[in-house]
């Protein structure tokens, strides 16, 4: 309701930079406080010291790591994603990490909101209402809420893959304003399902019965069925699932400014944003930081999957890892990169990540503090 309605204070006061996340004041490490993520008004203080060197932290607001690629293996099943533990959630929004051995056993159907899969590893198959699509790592998936599916991993590899959930809620592009709609990724970047050869070779199922898991209010419903329910010939419309890789977005950069974490948002939902990094060159001009600016962000729980690549700003951090800061929490880069702060030895990163914004808290599940790392808080220690 107070959206963009703020109290109109403008000034500045001691040692300060004029332009933000460039030209510090020798010596010194900029901190960024603002409202609505990083869209509303700001505050940038300049202090000698990291705001992250703290000896100690204890309570709710500590910032958590989760490795789960460290899940035992016996949780890869041919399960749906029903079955697939959940990592983190509250009311707009699920997260599950899915590790699928074989072939789904039975079709699974989300009647709880649009759910966006990311494959981390391995590849495949995705039948559904829409016919085939192959998929990959690194592959975003967007399913309709309401459209049934089921994955077929190939070559007996399995795959693991994150399952994301706008609950109540569908997932959209973002506006990207003055830069136009082809920016980061131009639509037409999106596939779409075919129904080909074999589409119609799964539907092929004469005398097996196949079951619908259909998830309601978290709860979840079985229909059996005497044919495969796949069986459309043919359809029309304007919503159906789409396909983009990682490999495929095209991060808006800058030379001189170091961008916000919203530059490289992704898919949009009610309440939380879906944003990817992607490798891009370093920021150029002397004056400007190359790494992620120090931050409060008190509006956001921000999560972190890490995909692939040298994560530059974190250390002790590997691909199939997922980290937590709670909003209200100050946090940047780890110590290691701090020295990197305004010249890097390469021209550009050289990683992939997923994250996460949710406007409001998210609570975390069993099966993500079963591979907690408790020691990550300790990482930003000298």
């Amino acid at each position: 309701m107070t959206k963009g309605k703020w109290i109109p204070v403008r000034g500045a006061g001691g040692e300060h930079s004029r332009q933000a996340h460039a030209d510090l004041p020798e010596g010194t490490f900029e901190r960024e406080m603002s409202k609505e993520g990083f869209f509303g008004p700001a505050a940038f203080f300049h202090h000698p010291k990291p705001p992250t060197g703290w000896t100690d932290f204890e309570g709710p607001l500590r910032p958590r790591a989760f490795d789960l690629a460290a899940s035992p293996a016996g949780d890869a099943t041919s399960a749906g994603p029903w079955s697939a533990p959940v990592i983190l959630s509250n009311a707009a929004m699920e997260l599950r990490y899915w590790r699928l051995a074989a072939a789904m056993a039975d079709l699974a159907r989300n009647a709880d909101g649009d759910t966006l899969l990311f494959v981390h590893s391995g590849g495949g198959d995705l039948y559904c209402d829409w016919g085939r699509l192959t998929v990959a790592a690194g592959d975003y998936v967007y399913m309709p809420r309401g459209g049934m599916f089921r994955l077929v991993p190939a070559g007996g590899r399995g795959m693991d893959l994150l399952v994301i959930e706008a609950t109540n809620s569908h997932f959209t592009l973002p506006d990207r304003g003055l830069l136009g709609p082809h920016a980061f990724f131009d639509p037409a970047m999106l596939d779409v399902p075919a129904m080909d050869e074999g589409f119609r070779a799964h539907q092929a199922s004469a005398g097996k019965a196949w079951r619908v898991e259909i998830k309601k209010r978290r709860a979840v419903s079985t229909v059996t069925y005497p044919h495969n329910p796949l069986d459309a010939v043919g359809w029309h419309g304007e919503l159906a699932p789409a396909r983009i890789n990682v490999r495929d977005l095209r991060p808006v950069n800058s030379h001189r400014y170091h961008l916000p974490p919203s530059a490289h948002t992704t898919f949009l939902a009610d309440r939380f944003v879906v944003c990817t990094f992607c490798p891009r060159p370093f920021e150029t001009d002397p004056g400007a930081i190359k790494v992620p600016f120090f931050h409060n962000n008190d509006d956001y729980d921000e999560v972190l999957f890490y995909h692939a690549g040298d994560f530059f700003s974190r250390d002790g951090i590997h691909a199939g890892m997922m980290t937590l800061h709670p909003s209200g929490f100050t946090h940047g880069p780890h110590p290691k990169a701090l020295g990197k702060m305004l010249k890097q030895d390469k021209p550009g990163t050289d990683e992939y990540a997923v994250m996460i914004d949710t406007r409001d808290p998210l609570d975390v599940g069993p099966a993500a503090e079963a591979v907690e790392r408790r020691d990550y808080v300790d990482s930003w220690k000298t």
